[in-house]
This record gives C-alpha cells, structure tokens and sequence, in this order.
C-alpha cells in the first residue's frame, strides 16, 4: 500500500527510543521533536533506576515528568539495574497494576547496570513466571573492563579504543549466554541493539533451534560505516555495541532483518553535543555512549532496505511497526488498520527524496551520524488516533494529548510460541481479548483462503551470500512474501493488493475483497 502519496498500512513502533537518560535531547525527543521530522512514532521507552533504587518509585516519576508534555502514546519498559527479592515484588506489582510487560537487564556496565549470570537467571525466571518479556544488553562487562584497562595501559586512549574493547566477539558470547540462560529457564528473550553479524547469527541458531528470541538492530548500524571518518571524528559515532568498522555490516543486518532472524529496528536514541562527546577525546572510557536515530530511523531503515531492493515494502512495516506491537502487545491497538484498532497511519512518499544534515534536523544536538546521507521516502501526513498531527510542514500537536498505554502480560504472539500452541492465524486476533484489548471480526463474507508459506529453512552453515537487487526464487536471501519465486506469465499473483490511491489511473477490473493470512506487516488476518 504504498506508493507517491500513499498511506503506509500503520504508523511505526519504537521499541526502544532510550530518551530517559540525561542527554542534549531528554524528554523533549519524542515529547514534541518526532513530530518536526514528521516521523509519528509509538515509543516504548526506558525507565531505569539507579542502583538500589524502588523500581516503583522510578516509574512514578517517570509517569509524572512525561504525561503532562507527552504529544504521542507511548509505554515503558523498565530497567532492572540491580537484583534483590524487593525487586522481584516490585516487578510483579509493574505487571498486574502499572501496565509494563517488559524489563530489560544489562550484561556490560560494570559496577552500574552489569548484572551476573545468577542474576539474569532469576530475572528471567521472574519474567516467565510474571508473563513478561525479558530483554537484554549483550555485551560481555567483564571481558570489556579488562579490555579498557589493558588498552589504557598501552597507550591507546583515543576514540578508536571504544570499539576495541567491545569487539564482535564480546558482543556474540554474551549474546549466545543470554540465549543460554533464556532456555534453561524457558523464559521469553528480546536481545536489543545488535550490532554486529557474530551477534545475530547466534539468534539465527537459536531461532532454528525452536527457541522464542527475538532481535532488534538499530537505524545507526544499518545506515553508517566507519570506514571514511577521521579518527577523532569517531568520538561523535560512539554508542554501545559499537557500530562495526566493516562496511558489509549494514548489508548483513537487513538481510538477517529479511529473513526473520531479527524482527524489529531501533533508535536507541542517546544524543549529545560535539563538547560533551569531546570529554572523552583523550581517554575513550569517559566519551558519553550514545547517538541520534530516533527522527531518521525510518528513512535510514527505507533506504537500506526497500530502496536498496533487500527487503519489500511489507516487511518494511512488519520490522518498524507490527512485529514489535506483537511483541510488547499492543496489537492490534497499534500495528494493524482495523476495526478496533487506532486509526494511526503515516502518509508516505517513496519517490520524495531529503538529505540527512545537522543543520536542518530538528533534534537538540549540534551533530548527525548520518549527514549527507541522501534519503528516499518522505512522510507528507501523519494521522494519530484519526487526528491529522502532521500536514506537509504544519504541526498540529498540543503537551499532554499522547496516552501512556498499558502493555499487558502474556503477549500471545510470544507465549503461544513458547509453549508451543499452534497459532492459526484467523484465530490470533481473538486470543488479545484475554488481555483486555478489543478482539477484532474478521469473519470475510466473501473471498478465497490464500496460504502464504513460510520462509524456506535455511542450511544449518548458512551465511548470507551478496544481496540481489531482484530477490528470486534462486537466492540465498528469501522474505515470507517471495518463498515461492517469480510466477509465470499470465499467473495472478494473489499477493498483490488491489488498493489505488488514484482510482481514474487504475485500469484493472474490480474484484471482491481477498482474505489473505499474512497481509503486509505480518502473519495476522485481514483484508486486502
């Protein structure tokens, strides 16, 4: 559904803007700022308390600073940055009364966030139990404060210093222990910025092991490389995992987005000013960690992937919208057009094309990791909850109109896969009545039953080959839509959509409503 001026099917999921930390931007990012780019978005966002402090506490002044200023809806997810048995009754008390489903814990930040493998165990115990999701950092805290040291010592201070501590392997061992203590415990996991390939083949394995994770990768690893920018200059680039050095990484991370073995793409929005990012210039364990992303995460997200011919303009919604509303359940409020659901849509050009600069962005920072990169795809309107927000240039948005949105427990899209209940796709809708969000008709009266395959299963060695410009039936590289290869002549493919924004340009002949179980954005029901 979309085309020049046409509706994209939902407006975009953030699963993790990361705005609650002190930064050039805080709050204000997604309060008022989203809108200045016309990027409409859902954020999820972090509340995390400091060392041994109430998680209640924190998610009460948290609730407090947002809902009055907040223009758009959003949730939280809640950070557990230290572990006792109050903790625990804190994280069920978040679960039945406060609307949060999810708690992220962090492998790296050690002696601040760094939990240990005892630790994350009972975590994720207490999230199974609870119904939750568990979410990780994966970066191995121990291996990089030796690194850090080790590095110090030798003399090496400067910005590149980041990355060496914090290599791809450091990232891929935490991430396959996460993986590790997630099985023994059957509990759920949600691995958030993956950064590198070493990282997301170890959520490949798991995936094609049975196991229920899911893999987030960020706008700032698909749309930079490393590989012409000064090394001072990488002060202004340091974030956590790092963005890779090797120019093929962006690549591999959207074809692991096209082939389902990561489901959804952040922001991770942390932004500073040059100065501030300068403190650290002469000792690279003091830079303060984090980028922009949050206003040109769906135009990074586009370009690398539609535009370049990697992924199709479905999987586009599924990986920036539906994917992580199942996931944190709040489909089908968000992430799906329907009856029922809020009427939240983004109106979008692919052919407009923008270029990405400090100067005209709209963030409270004085420096893009993306600058000069040239963009297609344009948002001219963005319509929340039926109310147009955004027309072209004009903004019509007022403090306090946003909503914090419970997020409850046992998402079924997660937990029927973890305890293996067969999910027909006409029937997922039904079960979200279970948790207080209004179940949907789907029953079509009139139509034909199209089943859309899975994608292939892959060899167990598999790796990635150059992408295609064209994926066909002959490539490596397959997304849910385009399993079976190109069609013959003279075949309808019974995938295509029969929407037009512009009816008199439409020549073909109408035809009846087609019931399809897996429309754009993902496996659920609905009429196309």
């Amino acid at each position: 559904m979309i085309s020049t001026r046409a509706p994209r099917p939902q407006w975009p999921v953030a699963p993790q803007p990361f705005v609650s930390r002190i930064m050039s931007d805080a709050t204000k990012t997604w309060l008022k700022d989203d809108f200045d780019r016309f990027f409409f978005l859902f954020p999820v966002d972090f509340v995390l308390p400091k060392k041994g402090e109430s998680l209640l506490e924190a998610y009460d002044t948290w609730r407090a600073r947002a809902d009055p200023k907040v223009v758009c809806d959003y949730g939280l997810h809640i950070g557990i940055t230290w572990w006792s048995k109050s903790v625990r009754d804190e994280m069920k008390i978040l679960c039945q009364e406060r609307g949060v489903n999810s708690f992220k814990c962090f492998m790296a930040y050690k002696g601040l966030y760094q939990l240990n493998d005892s630790e994350l165990y009972e975590v994720f115990e207490t999230c199974k139990e609870l119904g939750a999701v568990a979410m990780v950092h994966a970066e191995n805290g121990d291996i990089i404060a030796k690194n850090v040291t080790k590095l110090l010592s030798e003399g090496v201070t400067g910005p590149e210093g980041h990355e060496l501590s914090r290599t791809e392997e450091v990232e891929a061992e935490a991430t396959n222990r996460a993986c590790v203590i997630a099985h023994q415990t059957k509990a759920p996991l949600y691995v958030t910025r993956v950064t590198s390939k070493l990282a997301a083949e170890q959520l490949s394995q798991a995936k094609r092991r049975g196991q229920v994770v899911y893999g987030e990768t960020l706008a700032s690893s698909l749309g930079c490389t490393l590989t012409n920018v000064k090394p001072n200059a990488l002060v202004y680039f340091t974030t956590s995992p790092p963005i890779r050095k090797d120019p093929e990484t962006p690549r591999h991370l959207v074809k692991f987005l096209a082939l389902d073995d990561l489901q959804t793409t952040g922001s991770d929005n942390c932004t500073f000013n040059r100065n501030q990012k300068e403190l650290g210039l002469k000792d690279f364990s003091k830079i303060p960690n984090g980028v922009n992303g949050v206003e040109d995460r769906m135009s990074v997200v586009w370009e690398k992937g539609v535009q370049s011919g990697l992924i199709d303009p479905q999987r586009f919604v599924a990986i920036t919208s539906t994917n992580a509303a199942k996931i944190f359940n709040l489909y089908p409020r968000k992430g799906r057009i329907a009856p029922g659901s809020d009427a939240d849509l983004v109106i979008w050009d692919p052919k407009a094309v923008r270029t990405i600069s400090a100067s005209t962005h709209h963030q409270a920072c004085d420096f893009n990791i993306f600058e000069g990169m040239k963009c297609h795809g344009v948002p001219e309107f963005v319509i929340v909850r039926g109310r147009v927000c955004v027309e072209y240039e004009l903004i019509r948005v007022a403090e306090g109109q946003g909503l914090f949105l419970e997020t409850p427990v046992y998402p079924s899209f997660v937990y029927d896969a973890l305890n293996g209940v067969s999910r027909p796709e006409d029937e997922s809708d039904e079960k979200h009545t279970r948790n207080g969000i209004q179940s949907l008709d789907l029953n079509s009266k009139s139509g034909h039953d199209v089943d859309i395959p899975d994608t292939y299963a892959l060899p167990e060695k598999y790796i990635p080959g150059p992408a295609l410009s064209v994926i066909s039936g002959d490539s490596q590289l397959s997304t849910p839509h385009s399993a079976r290869g190109h069609r013959p002549d003279g075949l309808k493919n019974m995938q295509e959509s029969t929407f037009s924004i512009s009816e008199e340009l439409d020549k073909s002949e109408a035809r009846s409503c087609i019931r399809v179980r897996a429309p754009p954005g993902g496996k659920s029901s609905g009429f196309w």
